[in-house]
């Protein structure tokens, strides 16, 4: 058990921290997969080169981390003070979120299960 005072603790803990700025989508109604074919494409670019990339790409998941790329940019200027042009995505994943189960109904009685899959997303940015 941690010694000291419970505001002590706590400050320990937020000290611990990660200070970039960041912005996570949760329960995004795409499944992993999809959305890691996206991420994957603009990991370790900088902000404008990927949000060309997202503009361009024919994927669903590209207009959903394009919304959550900007909300991450907004993040950096106005919480954090950071300039636009030196940012750059340092981390972007996406974790599996719930499942939706639905039933999808065959014959002689049958039914097939339908899964519709969710993800969180996180885009961590960061300056050069």
């Amino acid at each position: 058990m941690a010694k000291g005072h419970r505001t002590q603790i706590k400050r320990e803990r937020n000290a611990q921290k990660d200070t970039r700025p960041s912005a996570k989508l949760s329960y995004a109604r795409v499944s992993v997969q999809k959305a890691c074919f996206v991420l994957d494409a603009i990991r370790g670019k900088d902000v404008t080169t990927a949000l060309a990339i997202l503009e361009y790409n024919p994927r669903y998941a590209s207009s959903l981390i394009k919304k959550l790329l900007e909300s991450a940019i907004a993040n950096a200027e106005n919480n954090n003070g950071m300039n636009r042009d030196n940012l750059y995505i340092a981390e972007c994943f996406a974790n599996k979120g719930p499942t939706m189960k639905r039933i999808h109904p065959r014959a002689q009685g049958r039914a097939y299960r339908i899964e519709k899959r969710m993800s969180h997303i996180t885009l961590v940015l960061d300056e050069k």
